[in-house]
């Protein structure tokens, strides 16, 4: 099988009218007579720094692959072109479509229960496509009935700057060098990578699963095994058991999935939850598993489900969880998940990822469109 992150597309200062005396563009001739699709009645949007915010890009919201060839072929004056004379045709659904979808439904049960509270998911579109192609993504919004009303078109610039304006929670994208930049900001990130099928999940209950080392928590344990192997980890385990972990880089993802849980609770729905939250990890229970509960409870958090799978493949219980989004700092986890039809996220964090951080930046800038 084969996994799809893609490349973002860039800009790079493009002359956006037409040589001569007129001043449209090649394109301007393509709208004539197309209606954008008309929003319907929304809630108002939470203030940003109440909400939860989600930031994710373009291409992992919506299936952009057809447009992406165009520009890497032909450029971007035939790529801007192709999206306005298609503008009113909307984006199939991407990776991230479900996971979206659910923080919607978790906030229509969340303002059902606290009308005034502005303690709800917002979700931010983060691009660096032009402006010019913004009618196309907010035509495909309304047509799949999104609630998204805050859109950053960067005309090519770097997003990562806009993130901790928006005090983003989670940012999504497919670009693996925007991951790394937020990650080293301190912005929880994940690259997202798209299955070849994704499987059905859940439109009422929103399930999370992460893996523990590297993810929730540091690395710290993760490179005693790398350094000196399992025996060495799980005596490193064992003598720390009572030792909380630091924290990892989703560890903040995870605070405020509880903290909204917790409302529910408050409400007598701890059954009736529409969010649920999963420790998959590859930790086996009886020799280091009890450091990662240790840690989680140190921290205040609770987690719904916890799986540990001494080393096994964690493909077959995520097919059974069936998470609209599962984050893992392995590829080699990822890879297998997605084989299976999960919505797998890689987390680039942590000792073991910088040894090989150069080559893939390497190998990202010699792929990248010219």
């Amino acid at each position: 099988m084969s996994l799809n992150n893609g490349q973002t597309l860039t800009v790079s200062g493009q002359d956006m009218t037409k040589n001569g005396s007129s001043n449209r563009a090649p394109w301007d001739d393509a709208r004539t007579g197309l209606k954008p699709s008309t929003p319907t009645r929304k809630p108002k949007p939470p203030k940003p720094e109440n909400a939860i915010t989600i930031v994710v890009s373009s291409r992992v919201l919506f299936n952009m692959e057809k447009e992406q060839q165009i520009y890497k072929q032909h450029g971007m004056e035939e790529y801007i072109k192709y999206q306005v004379e298609h503008e009113t045709e909307p984006f199939s659904p991407g990776p991230a479509f479900s996971f979206i979808k659910a923080l919607e439904a978790v906030n229509t049960r969340l303002r059902e229960l606290y009308p005034e509270s502005e303690e709800l998911f917002d979700v931010v579109l983060m691009t660096n496509n032009h402006a010019y192609v913004g009618l196309r993504l907010i035509n495909t919004i309304n047509h799949h009935q999104l609630f998204i009303e805050r859109f950053c078109m960067t005309g090519g610039n770097s997003p990562i700057g806009y993130l901790k304006a928006y005090h983003t929670n989670l940012y999504l994208s497919a670009d693996p060098v925007k991951v790394r930049e937020a990650l080293e900001e301190g912005i929880a990130a994940a690259i997202m990578f798209t299955p070849e099928k994704m499987k059905e999940v859940s439109e009422t209950q929103l399930r999370v699963a992460f893996d523990g080392d590297a993810v929730l928590f540091s690395d710290e344990s993760e490179r005693i095994y790398k350094a000196h192997g399992l025996d060495k980890f799980f005596e490193h385990e064992k003598t720390h058991e009572n030792k909380p972990l630091d924290h990892g880089p989703l560890k903040g993802f995870l605070e405020v999935l509880g903290k909204l849980q917790k409302k529910f609770y408050d409400k007598g729905q701890r059954m009736d939850c529409p969010i649920r939250t999963y420790l998959v990890t590859a930790r086996s229970a009886a020799s280091s598993g009890a450091r990662a509960l240790k840690t989680l409870r140190s921290w205040g958090l609770e987690i719904d489900e916890a799986l540990f799978l001494a080393g096994a493949s964690k493909g077959p219980m995520l097919e059974k969880i069936r998470p609209h989004i599962f984050f893992d700092d392995q590829m080699f986890h990822v890879e297998g998940a997605a084989e299976m039809g999960t919505v797998a996220c890689h987390v680039p964090y942590g000792e073991a990822q910088r040894v090989t951080k150069k080559a893939i930046k390497d190998k990202e800038i010699s792929s990248a469109p010219k």
